[in-house]
């Protein structure tokens, strides 16, 4: 005999940070299982401390934190979090991240700026881990900045299903508002049947957050408008599109997105907004002062989950997406 064999089964671990807790419980209960105990504080210095309170020897490893504000702690805490399941000698460590903190800077706009989302992904892959999970990433490149597999999730059939429940959709118009989601509104017309407008804006490269919105391209008279976004971060781009699209005549509008970061001024603008109703994920926590009766917060945790398990059985991803 020139070997030892294992008579063990495989077994899966699921990991929480602190940032959002309540998404990483749903997903256990979905799973079957409870989320592992882990000693989490704070030094009085800032300096995160954290400590599994049971072995996770041989595991296979699932570890949620979705970057939340304030993101650089909770980006921190996720690479401490990795690093100990690595030296814990975790079998895998699949990192699932419903928010991909930086992922608006993926690539360099204008000389000597950083490519931060890639900066992210070299991070993790630093600290141990094996594999990311994330849901709707700003733009798809972002997959390859991780030198490893990368699970890109949608939250196109949650949303799109939702919507097509609420409407007329002999009245539906999908509007992108921009250039850069049109290719995920096309997903959205041909999911609900319907045609296609799109928001042209331009940005004011020298002021974060500045939009100007010039026209809209498409039939939006008397439409029932859905404006299909991946985040809300302060709400400028979103309403400017909305008020654009009621000032061509637009009957009513709503919107939808993945992310809801709602950052600033955002709180203020959906509450002032004529936007009928704002329907996001729950891949962020929403914020106390956001509790409006126009916004529908849809959970992500059954779409995370099967994925958890369909990479936990060695199973297909992409078969949970293979209707679009």
């Amino acid at each position: 005999m020139t070997g030892i064999k294992t008579t063990g089964e495989k077994k899966m671990m699921f990991f929480s940070g602190r940032a959002h807790p309540e998404l990483a419980e749903e997903i256990a209960h979905e799973l079957g299982i409870e989320v592992v105990p882990t000693k989490a504080f704070d030094f009085a210095n800032g300096e995160i401390y954290v400590r599994y309170q049971e072995s996770a020897r041989g595991a296979d490893c699932f570890l949620i934190q979705s970057h939340t504000a304030p993101i650089n702690k909770w980006i921190m805490e996720q690479l401490i979090m990795i690093d100990a399941l690595k030296r814990a000698s975790a079998r895998s460590i699949t990192v699932i991240v419903p928010f991909y903190g930086y992922a608006r800077q993926d690539k360099k706009h204008r000389g000597r700026e950083p490519i931060s989302a890639r900066l992210i992904a070299d991070l993790m892959k630093t600290a141990g881990a094996t594999r990311i999970l994330t849901v709707d990433l700003h733009t798809d490149q972002i997959q390859g900045f991780f030198d490893g597999p990368v699970d890109h999730l949608f939250a196109l059939p949650l949303l799109a299903d939702y919507v097509g429940t609420k409407v007329d959709r002999s009245k539906l118009t999908i509007v992108s508002p921009d250039a850069g989601r049109v290719r995920v509104a096309d997903r959205w017309c041909d999911r609900l049947g319907a045609p296609l407008a799109i928001v042209h804006k331009r940005r004011d490269p020298d002021l974060a957050n500045q939009v100007t919105v010039h026209e809209v391209v498409g039939d939006v008279k008397g439409r029932i408008c859905v404006l299909v976004d991946d985040m809300i971060d302060t709400a400028g781009t979103i309403c400017a599109a909305a008020d654009a699209l009621f000032a061509h005549g637009a009957e009513d509008v709503m919107v939808t997105a993945t992310h809801g970061v709602l950052s600033g001024p955002a709180a203020d603008r959906l509450k002032n907004s004529k936007v009928s109703e704002f329907v996001l994920t729950n891949t962020l926590p929403t914020p106390n002062e956001l509790e409006l009766d126009k916004l529908t917060v849809l959970s992500i945790a059954p779409t995370i989950a099967r994925a958890v398990r369909e990479v936990f059985e060695d199973g297909s991803v992409t078969s949970l997406f293979d209707e679009q």
